[in-house]
């Protein structure tokens, strides 16, 4: 490939992603689209448009071909941003001790404690508090709850009550 081939990719990202202060300003989402042979994503162009890039999803025909739709190989796909789409309490909230990993009974009773608005009146401080103060009451005082997780692998009404008197 010509050596300017680099900055002819990024030339064509920030002319796409840039508008003029005529047209308001701001910016929009650039989709480049690479077609690989083979599917092989180390070779020159492919790996020079990841590395200009916020992130990439990687199609893949075999999946396609498996029936398995959409056809998104997630072991390469990635995005850079995840981390910073994330608020302070959300990290707090979802963190694991390495040597204590919580069980998916554990998991649920955080993420419905979260998104059902329980936790925003608490300060950053309290978050990791709450939920631990939560998983022990439960094991201690309403065993059933994971064992209706573990045994059936849904989110019963009779789960969703258990944590709501709880609560």
């Amino acid at each position: 490939y010509p050596g300017d081939i680099f900055y002819l990719h990024l030339r064509l990202l920030e002319r796409a992603a840039k508008s003029s202060s005529r047209l308001g300003e701001g910016s929009m989402t650039t989709l480049p689209i690479v077609d690989t042979q083979w599917g092989d994503v180390s070779v020159y162009i492919p790996t020079n448009l990841v590395s200009m890039i916020d992130g990439q999803i990687f199609l893949s025909a075999n999946l396609f071909n498996a029936r398995i739709k959409p056809a998104i190989n997630v072991e390469i796909s990635v995005s850079r941003v995840r981390f910073a789409a994330q608020i302070k309490a959300m990290k707090q909230l979802l963190k694991q001790s390495q040597s204590t990993p919580l069980t998916v009974a554990k998991q649920i009773s955080i993420i419905y404690i979260e998104t059902n608005g329980y936790l925003d009146s608490l300060e950053i401080g309290q978050l990791r508090k709450f939920p631990v103060e939560l998983r022990t009451y439960l094991k201690t005082n309403k065993p059933q709850f994971q064992e209706i997780i573990s045994s059936t692998q849904t989110f019963t009404e009779e789960v969703e009550t258990l944590l709501k008197d709880t609560i």
